[in-house]
């Protein structure tokens, strides 16, 4: 019997990070075009698409949208983050268009995204939503709504958008959750 510990002497492996998988620009392009339902639902899920990537917005904030959160003639959207924190988002110029596609088309039930009560669809239903999208499409991994958020950070980082600035779109409470895209964007840099 020993009677000092020799293993306290040896330090724990570092475990690598998995950096996020995203989608390159010519996926999220397909998977947008490409929405894998009904023709009655193709322009409510082409604007669930459209915002997520044009916003990055988690799938919870869009799942909680109501029309009063959004004013299309501004192109920005009002975000009920984590923590109960507000955010104003702009939002692309497809995102408008898919929207006041969207809002054209039927009556103010109060959600952006409804179902056929009225009720606004579940988060469940939307990952659903884009799964399909991507399927559709013909991308080769599963994708989920976090990988078009994951998208639309690596993407602006990528034409140099400003980490802060991308740091409020996304509603990170540290600049520290923001600087994983900066890894990726790096990691594919050291690819080339």
């Amino acid at each position: 019997r020993l009677s000092a510990n020799p293993a306290r002497l040896v330090s724990s492996p570092k475990i690598p990070k998995n950096l996020p998988a995203y989608l390159t620009v010519d996926e999220v392009f397909r998977v947008v075009e490409a929405p894998g339902s009904s023709e009655k639902n193709l322009d409510r899920d082409r604007a669930i698409l459209e915002l997520f990537y044009s916003s990055g917005l988690r799938v919870s904030e869009l799942a909680a949208l109501s029309r009063t959160d959004v004013d299309l003639a501004r192109g920005l959207v009002r975000v009920l983050g984590k923590g109960r924190k507000e955010r104003i988002v702009p939002i692309g110029e497809k995102a408008r268009t898919a929207l006041e596609k969207l809002f054209s088309a039927g009556p103010d039930k109060g959600a952006v995204y409804g179902g056929r009560d009225g009720r606004p669809l579940s988060e469940r239903t939307i990952r659903r939503i884009v799964t399909r999208a991507g399927l559709a499409a013909g991308v080769s991994r599963r994708i989920a709504p976090h990988a078009l958020r994951h998208a639309f950070a690596t993407h602006l980082l990528e034409v140099c958008a400003d980490r802060r600035a991308i740091q409020e779109l996304l509603g990170h409470a540290s600049l520290s959750t923001t600087q994983i895209y900066t890894h990726v964007v790096t990691d594919e840099l050291r690819d080339l």
